[in-house]
């Protein structure tokens, strides 16, 4: 290329866009980040979205829309078809919307998976974020003759209406009904700049005439990231993270519930790490919390100091690997932020415990697929097998002390001779008094002495 055509090209309105062509979420968020540092880096004078969804997750539209609030660069939205609900949200947070005939934008009502309402405490927050957006443009001056009025550019009254059908709004809304408005609906009222085809009539309408166009490419990783990333998906690692370590403490040996818990941490902890989420700190204290947990159980009677120290360290390592903070400095973290990071990890260590619960009465029962990987064969003495001596039945009955803990198995001490045994509820401490209770299948059963 010569230098006359570079010149040339240097001259051009360099724009970029960015799609966005699927439901509002983790991916949706990387892919945003991703996008506005690459146009960054390129010096774009505009930045166009092109947006067709049914809307998403409330709380990364938040973090969309306020990224498009503080650029530096123009964003323009390009509405294909859709803008509904958390596209909407984004939609009114940039400079000026276009849409193609037959789009809509609105229906902004939070809701859950399965389209039913969520309480009022959600959409009073979605009512506020709207509005705000709506507010963040400021108003227009309007001069008629002598009089000097100002006009809301994006009136905040029908932004809300999106989201609360209780509110009235002549000629607009009736109460009752969600706002949703139709292209030509939204041209009256101030909430699109004008009908489009397609991008190239978009960038004509802006005045932008001789432009060279860069479109946004996400990376394998860049979709990665965001899978995992997903708060549904960092619940379920958090759950198989604890359950994995729980069925390993109860059956040591095993390795394949390490295993999966290993795989899973460092599943939910690299994407973290790699975005500078979660530090060395707070993945340390994580592992920290581990140990004091292990030593608690196989180590320290009781439940102390130590496993409730492990458990407060768990549960921080896990949440501050969510957050976008600097050491406890949380400047720049909101409030809604840490919310979220609280729900999901205690909704994966809730999970974990009720599958704990179920799994444990479950997992070797005669329908399940454990039963089919325990041991079912019969140990004949016919096939080389002996059995169990039979003179510990003799035991039953006999008063014992529990030379170590019993949680649930253990060893216990009669006439200075050690035996293993297994208490037959909860966990019984070391040097309690206990008493032989039965002898089944090769295995002495204890209590504790009242």
């Amino acid at each position: 290329m010569n230098l006359q055509a570079q010149e040339a090209d240097s001259l051009k309105t360099q724009v970029y866009t960015y799609k966005i062509f699927r439901e509002i979420g983790s991916t949706s968020w990387i892919h945003t980040q991703e996008a506005f540092n690459e146009a960054e880096e390129m010096n774009a004078d505009v930045m166009l979205l092109h947006m067709n969804t049914y809307g998403g997750q409330v709380v990364f539209a938040d973090s969309i829309r306020t990224k498009i609030l503080n650029s530096k660069i123009p964003v323009h939205v390009f509405i294909d078809n859709n803008a509904a609900s958390a596209g909407a949200l984004i939609s009114i947070a940039c400079d000026s919307i276009y849409m193609r005939p037959g789009a809509n934008i609105g229906a902004a009502t939070v809701v859950n998976q399965s389209g039913e309402k969520m309480p009022d405490k959600y959409q009073s927050y979605m009512r506020s974020t709207i509005r705000a957006t709506a507010e963040a443009h400021g108003k227009d001056t309007i001069i008629s003759g002598q009089d000097t009025t100002y006009q809301w550019r994006r009136d905040p009254h029908i932004a809300e209406a999106m989201v609360d059908e209780s509110i009235y709004i002549e000629s607009v809304i009736d109460t009752g009904k969600i706002l949703t408005f139709t292209t030509l609906e939204a041209i009256e009222h101030n909430f699109c700049e004008g009908q489009a085809d397609n991008i190239d009539d978009v960038l004509s309408q802006l005045k932008i005439y001789d432009y060279e166009i860069t479109t946004f490419k996400p990376s394998f990783y860049d979709g990665l990231k965001g899978f995992l990333t997903s708060p549904i998906l960092q619940g379920i690692l958090i759950l198989v993270i604890m359950g994995g370590i729980y069925f390993e403490l109860q059956t040591p040996g095993v390795g394949f519930p390490l295993m999966a818990a290993a795989i899973a941490a460092v599943l939910y902890f690299s994407p973290l790490y790699i975005d500078g989420l979660a530090a060395n700190w707070e993945i340390i204290i994580f592992i920290i919390g581990l140990v004091l947990i292990g030593l608690e159980v196989f180590v320290i009677p009781g439940f102390g100091m130590a496993g409730v120290s492990g458990i407060i360290l768990v549960v921080g390592g896990l949440t501050l690997s969510l957050l976008d903070n600097d050491l406890f400095n949380f400047d720049g973290v909101g409030f809604s932020k840490l919310l979220e990071a609280m729900g999901i990890v205690l909704s994966g260590l809730f999970g974990s415990l009720i599958a704990i619960i179920y799994l444990s009465k479950k997992l070797l029962s005669s329908s399940t697929f454990g039963a089919k990987i325990a041991l079912q064969t019969e140990e004949s003495v016919e096939l080389g097998y002996i059995g169990v001596e039979a003179s510990l039945g003799d035991l039953v009955g006999n008063e014992a002390i529990a030379f170590t803990s019993l949680r649930p198995s253990g060893k216990i001490m009669i006439d200075d001779e050690q035996y293993d045994a297994v208490a037959e509820t909860g966990y019984i401490e070391k040097d309690t008094k206990v008493r032989v209770t039965r002898f089944t299948h090769g295995q002495l059963y204890v209590m504790a002495q009242k």
